[in-house]
């Protein structure tokens, strides 16, 4: 089953910057926040620093800076200029921890514009994600938006810092709050979140949740990985029936899941079992395309059952016209639904379904939510597109049926 990897921090570790972390290279641009003078001693590092800065020596710069700190007697504005030049610096140098004691001296002055505020307490929240303290990095997180920020890119990390800091319950609930609100603007939820929702969903052993979680992701995001994690979790499901195996084949056959010799085998031979050998050749063939079938050991084991598929084939083309007249005088529409699927997966698509659909009229049928996918699914293959996901928007059953027709509709939404 899927789960968050630990990956996923580790992207947002290698993405994450210092957001707007200002470069301030001369004394003029320190001084701008200043109201009185810098001191002699501490202008000439400050300058020093700068000029270093300016040549990338970011770590001479950086000792520079550090000079600055065995003077005495400094003045508010001069440690809030020393500190702004010293952030910047050590931003350039990679030293997280120095970024981190610099901002939050800057911030607790209070001595910045509103907007450049909010941008170092990005800094500060950035920095405490980098240095993996994601408690801290949580708080400074829910503190920029608590001040006013509106940045969307950083709810990615403040989720996962209150996550990783131990708040999942918190992290569960902006997760779902993000989800609530791309939902009602039409906007399509992010893959974090929605990994997020199906990991804690399965931690928590909350299945239908899960399955939500898999269905978004496969309709938003729809990667191979996820749509195998919903197939999966389909016959996991309480109440799935074992006659839905081949319709579940059928899916992953079109989705290209399907590899294994054993599963080209055993769902061409459903196939024949059901009445459906043209299906049954094609499963074969596509087979032996993959190179799954006709090679090794069993090589002769395959060309047999082949065989039997062109010989089951031609039984059902001689029979079709007498099966057909039984299957219109017949009291109930199940003979016409069975014929007419099997006429359709062979290539004979509008005959098919037009035997399908007299069948479903017809009534009496053993599985009629069976009916209405088949008919969904040789719509859809034979190009009506529309028409099919109409019809297999109708069907409905707690037994895996309806899963698979809705399967079907997110299929045809990515083709």
């Amino acid at each position: 089953m899927m789960q968050l990897r630990l990956s996923r921090t580790a992207v947002l570790i290698a993405a994450i910057g210092f957001a707007a972390a200002p470069e301030l290279t001369n004394i003029a641009a320190n001084t701008a926040y200043a109201q009185e003078a810098m001191r002699p001693e501490i202008g000439r590092i400050v300058q020093s620093a700068g000029e270093l800065f300016k040549a990338k020596k970011y770590k001479d710069a950086l000792a520079k800076i550090h000079e600055a700190d065995s003077v005495g007697g400094k003045t508010v504005n001069e440690n809030f200029t020393i500190e702004r030049m010293r952030l910047s610096i050590a931003s350039a140098a990679n030293d997280n921890d120095t970024v981190i004691r610099s901002a939050e001296t800057i911030i607790s002055a209070g001595k910045l514009p509103s907007k450049d505020q909010l941008q170092m307490i990005q800094v500060l929240a950035n920095a405490y994600f980098k240095a993996g303290n994601y408690a801290k990095a949580s708080q400074w997180y829910s503190r920029y938006y608590a001040d006013g920020g509106t940045d969307p890119s950083l709810r990615p990390y403040m989720i996962q810092a209150m996550n990783q800091g131990g708040d999942s319950a918190k992290a569960m609930k902006e997760v779902m709050n993000d989800l609530a609100a791309d939902e009602k603007a039409g906007r399509t939820p992010s893959l974090s979140n929605l990994e997020f929702y199906a990991n804690a969903a399965l931690k928590q052993k909350d299945m239908a949740g899960y399955t939500t979680a898999l269905e978004k992701l496969v309709a938003y995001h729809g990667k191979k990985e996820y749509w195998v994690n919903l197939l999966n979790n389909v016959e996991r499901k309480p109440g799935y029936s074992e006659r839905l195996k081949l319709d579940l084949y059928r899916l992953k056959l079109a989705l290209g899941q399907v590899s294994k010799t054993s599963d080209y085998m055993d769902s061409s031979l459903m196939a024949i079992q059901a009445g459906y050998p043209g299906e049954a050749t094609k499963i074969i063939d596509a087979g032996y395309k993959a190179g799954a079938l006709g090679a090794g050991n069993d090589a002769e084991r395959h060309k047999r059952l082949r065989d039997m598929a062109a010989k089951a084939v031609d039984e059902a083309t001689k029979a079709a016209a007498t099966a057909e007249a039984d299957a219109k005088q017949a009291k109930d529409g199940n003979a016409l639904v069975s014929l007419g699927f099997a006429a359709a997966t062979s290539g004979k698509a509008q005959q098919g379904i037009a035997m399908m659909e007299e069948g479903i009229k017809k009534g009496g049928l053993k599985h009629p939510e069976d009916a209405k996918l088949h008919l969904g699914i040789a719509q859809l293959q034979s190009g009506k597109k529309q028409e099919a996901i109409k019809t297999l928007k109708s069907v409905q059953g707690k037994d895996g049926v309806a899963d698979l027709a809705r399967y079907w509709v997110l299929y045809a939404g990515q083709k």
